[in-house]
């Protein structure tokens, strides 16, 4: 696959991925390598200059109806209620108004925002107004759920929080996930597997297993610090043009 913005920056050159039904994934790297750009190529949101985009075997040219994409920013309509924020998706693919209740409530109450359920975003904290981006995403039950730095802007404490919400809410389901993040410390956290991106243009990415991922404790445990050691070097050459390599 290849993508550029013009002819003078490139990003993506022959790059190949593979993801696994069910995977976890993080991708990371310095500022200004793709790491946005490859999310919303497998949103449908950006196409490729040369190659394909595959999501189940099928080439993706235009948003999917099974794919969820929260963004950083939220995207929550200032003008509705977090509850009518939630039911958004519902509203546009015209789930009958029992059956939308129904899913509504399911999700508001997961996520814990019944208490705020008839405050506007503006009336809501930053963490409040993730949870209700989060619920509205899956509420239309993605089998590809597409996260593009969820909690960058959070407070420390918050980020965490929403970081455990979302290990609690991927227990037991088959969504494969793909956060994008700069934070050494979350892609450590909730990347079973980890992508690191170099310097463009990139052929290929450094691919890092890390298999106690999501686990209760894992922030505490010494392998926890020595994943966030590989990746800050692996980062730091990325930044410096070294195509980013085992250590």
């Amino acid at each position: 696959m290849a993508f550029a913005y013009g002819p003078d920056a490139p990003l993506f050159h022959h790059f190949s991925w593979r993801i696994a039904e069910g995977n976890a994934w993080v991708v990371i790297g310095p500022s200004g390598c793709g790491k946005s750009t490859l999310l919303y190529l497998l949103a449908g949101l950006r196409h490729p200059s040369g190659g394909l985009v595959e999501v189940d075997g099928v080439s993706v040219t235009a948003p999917r109806p099974t794919t969820g994409l929260v963004l950083q920013d939220y995207g929550l309509l200032p003008w509705a209620t977090a509850r009518e924020n939630v039911a958004l998706g519902q509203r546009i693919r015209g789930v009958a108004p029992a059956r939308r209740r129904e899913i509504v409530d399911q999700w508001v109450e997961r996520l814990g925002l019944s208490h705020v359920a008839h405050h506007y975003p503006g009336q809501l904290s930053g963490g409040q107004r993730q949870r209700v981006a989060i619920a509205r995403t899956l509420a239309l039950q993605p089998t590809l759920l597409l996260m593009d730095e969820p909690f960058s802007s959070l407070d420390a404490m918050t980020r965490e929080e929403l970081q455990d919400l979302v290990v609690e809410l991927g227990r037991g389901n088959n969504t494969t996930t793909v956060m994008v993040t700069h934070s050494i410390e979350e892609a450590a956290f909730l990347g079973k597997r980890i992508l690191v991106l170099g310097h463009p243009p990139i052929l290929s990415g450094y691919e890092m297993e890390n298999p106690q991922a999501r686990e209760a404790g894992y922030r505490q445990r010494p392998e926890f610090h020595d994943v966030c050691a590989r990746l800050r070097r692996l980062i730091y050459e990325g930044s410096n043009g070294v195509a980013p390599k085992a250590v």
